[in-house]
């Protein structure tokens, strides 16, 4: 029987979700608590920016904010230090003290300084703001003792999609880049923080008496505790702004902004597609005009991205298409709002299409984007970019994106979607053959603070295509401290083309269950959490035929030391209809595969100095086998020097042929202080043994401006290939703020 190599998993499963006896619950959801409220007091003047906040007289009227309760590792208790948080303005900006209490100043953990690293390795402090009060989106600011700086931007809670951009539910993008200030210290009764954001960067509603939602996060790591001001339930994270407090007392400007934010370019190149060394200068420009507090205006002119780290490699053994990450600054700033559909399988809009053709950037001449809220519920988006064509092979294109929505109570919304594109006709022969359009509705209703249901319906049209060119989506997603579960059903018909978002796969229809129980240890060997879970996807045809099948049986056991081990098993299902090639000499043919594999993932402390991990898969796939072993080693030098080093190997032994692919990575970074920083990315892929090398060192002015210098290598050593390619690049922006 096929469930018969999975009864000791099974064993274990139902233990767990039965034998509550090993185990201690906490049933009382701290979100059911009343809500906390504190004030802003206006400032006579502005702190210094230094950390020290107790010696200056810019504070010494603010009444602080405490009473921080866990969420890890003793949910709903009291924080073991005390935490004072410090909130006032003046007329430009908003202020935001710490004193963050340590009996022991020793054991403070700084893993790293470089602007937007990851804040749950190290001892750090967040703030998320919802200045629209619509308890649903937001911005997150955070800091470590190194005086790191942190941000992103909330969408919908930031649930439900991608860490990046995410889809349907929500998202939280951790590349948007927002511009403020702030400095910590570390003193022998803990550490301080002080930090500067400006009206600016942030959005708010009308009206001089401001109500805003906020939240305070507190993280002390060498104890791996967690808390915040406004208490949350485990399974939360600050992104969940309709569960935070309330912030009174703001009296926020009813300002004009205007940043402009000229560039300069030089490159040099050489090797390659070159016959000769080639020099280009550039020129463009940025501006960020703030309509309303709420609704801003973005225009670019002659855009350029050189300042952008290059993407990571990855290895595609498989048929299906992979999507790479947006790192464009001038896209993530309310990316979230253009963002329908299910991430990384089929969105109906990506901005990644826009100005990169087959991985290599086409130049784009300019373009506009109006994004915000127009009122107190309904956001609005509108997107149109101008992209140059590369003679005899890419067109000249025209992107026009439209998004409105509007929320309801409960976590609820409705919306649309027009994504237009119209080509020059160019490679077509005719403009008007040369287009595409996507259409599409989407919404949300939230049951309950713990059940959102979800989908979306859409259709793309395509000259020459007349029809099953649509496709839709419904979800269920319930997440409460002891229980998650989802359920999602995907039809995408085989002539779904939405030609500027992504799309993994067509024709298809897709299942997906999934079921998780929390358990939190009373004391069992120094277990934090452990998380049984099963889920089961199937993708078919529309004639029935399984393309895809993933049973998916695991535990996650998190310890209080920061260790974790995924034990897992996967029943698999390939269901090949045409042939293809897994690499260039092995060739999968057509049938249906049935494997079992098992997968152990294993993690020790991230904020120790080093730290490693391993993700391992071995089981059977396409009639042969699959060894997958990925180690990852972590060493850190003090908060300035952060380097990792890893390898993915694949060993596959199949009927039809043997290979071995590894794709090797070091990545080295080294920050001079937190708006200084040289970082180097190298990169070796031994299946078509190619070696590539980024060197990039940035001097920020703010989080989108300073100095740039750039150098990248490409080595193709493989036959018929272009050879070695140099560029070097100096880039150098400075914003302006006009109407100050």
């Amino acid at each position: 029987m096929r469930i018969s190599g999975y009864s000791i998993i099974f064993v274990l499963l139902m233990y767990l979700f039965n034998g509550v006896s090993l185990y201690a619950q906490n049933n009382t959801s701290p979100e059911q608590l009343p809500r906390p409220v504190t004030e802003a007091f206006e400032l006579m003047s502005a702190p210094k920016i230094d950390g020290d906040i107790t010696n200056d007289s810019a504070w010494k009227n603010v009444i602080p904010t405490s009473g921080f309760t866990q969420v890890q590792p003793n949910l709903g208790e009291p924080a073991s230090q005390k935490t004072e948080v410090y909130m006032g303005y003046t007329a430009d900006a908003l202020y935001i003290g710490l004193i963050a209490y340590d009996e022991n100043p020793e054991n403070i953990i700084v893993s790293n300084s470089r602007r937007d690293a990851g804040l749950d390795e190290t001892d750090s402090f967040r703030i998320v703001v919802d200045g629209l009060l619509d308890r649903q989106n937001g911005f997150v600011f955070g800091t470590n003792p190194a005086g790191q700086e942190y941000d992103g931007q909330v969408i919908k809670e930031g649930g439900g999609g991608s860490s990046q951009f995410g889809s349907g539910a929500g998202a939280f993008n951790k590349e948007w880049n927002g511009s403020w200030e702030v400095t910590t210290r570390i003193e022998d009764f803990g550490w301080t923080a002080e930090m500067e954001i400006p009206f600016s960067t942030l959005r708010y509603g009308k009206g001089e008496d401001q109500l805003w939602g906020i939240n305070f996060q507190r993280n002390i790591r060498y104890n791996n505790e967690v808390s915040f001001w406004a208490p949350l339930s485990q399974q939360r994270k600050i992104h969940r702004v309709s569960a935070a407090g309330t912030v009174k007392g703001i009296k926020a400007p009813s300002q004009r902004n205007l940043q402009i934010t000229p560039y300069f370019l030089g490159t040099s190149a050489s090797g390659g597609s070159l016959v000769s060394s080639d020099t280009n200068q550039e020129v463009g420009v940025d501006l960020k005009y703030s309509i309303t507090p709420s609704l801003t205006l973005d225009a670019t002119i002659n855009t350029d991205f050189a300042q952008v780290e290059v993407d990571e490699q990855v290895v595609n053994l498989d048929r299906f298409s992979i999507k790479l990450p947006e790192k464009r600054p001038f896209f993530l700033e309310n990316a979230g709002q253009f963002s329908v559909g299910n991430a990384s399988e089929a969105e109906l809009f990506f901005s990644r299409k826009i100005g990169i053709t087959d991985g290599n950037q086409v130049p784009i001449d300019g373009g506009m984007r109006l994004s915000g809220k127009v009122n107190d519920k309904t956001n609005i988006g509108l997107l149109h970019m101008s992209v140059d064509g590369i003679a005899g092979s890419v067109a000249s294109n025209k992107y026009t994106v439209a998004r409105v929505n509007q929320e309801f109570g409960t976590r609820s919304t409705i919306g649309a979607l027009v994504v237009d594109r119209s080509g020059d006709g160019t490679v077509t022969g005719s403009s008007s053959t040369d287009k595409n359009q996507t259409y599409s509705i989407d919404g949300q209703w939230g049951y309950n603070d713990d059940l959102l249901f979800s989908g979306w319906v859409a259709r793309t049209e395509t000259p020459g295509i007349k029809d099953k060119d649509g496709g839709f989506s419904v979800k269920m997603n319930y997440d409460s401290g002891e229980w998650a579960a989802r359920a999602n059903y995907t039809e995408i018909e085989e002539n779904f083309n939405p030609e500027v978002g992504f799309i993994s796969r067509k024709n298809y229809k897709k299942e997906q269950y999934y079921i998780l129980r929390r358990y939190r240890p009373a004391d069992l060997y120094g277990l934090l959490e452990v998380r049984p879970h099963i889920m089961l996807m199937n993708y078919n045809d529309f004639n029935g035929f399984k393309e895809t099948g993933f049973d998916h049986y695991d535990i996650h056991w998190e310890f209080k030391n920061g260790y974790r081990i995924d034990t897992g098993m996967n029943h698999t299902t390939q269901g090949v209809k045409e042939a293809f090639n897994i690499v260039d000499d092995v060739t999968i043919q057509p049938g249906t595969y049935n494997h079992k594999e098992a997968q152990i993932v294993f993690h020790t402390d991230k904020s120790a100095p080093l730290s490693f991990s391993i993700r391992n898969y071995i089981g059977g796939r396409f009639g042969g086998d699959r060894k997958s072993i990925e180690p990852v080693v972590t060493y850190r030098y003090g908060e300035n020097f952060t380097s990792e080093f890893s390898v993915k190997h694949n060993n596959y032994d199949l009927p039809v042929g043997n290979f071995v692919n590894n794709l090797t990575k070091m990545r080295l970074s080294y920050s001079f202080n937190p708006r200084m920083l040289l970082q180097a990315l190298v990169q070796y892929n031994s299946g078509d043994d190619t070696l590539s090398t980024n060197l990039r060192f940035s001097w920020l002015q703010t989080a989108t401006s300073g100095l740039y210098v750039i150098y990248n290598e490409f080595d193709d050593s493989s036959i018929g290939a272009l050879p070695k390619g140099k560029e070097f690049s100096i880039k150098y922006s400075y914003m302006f703020d006009a109407l100050k």
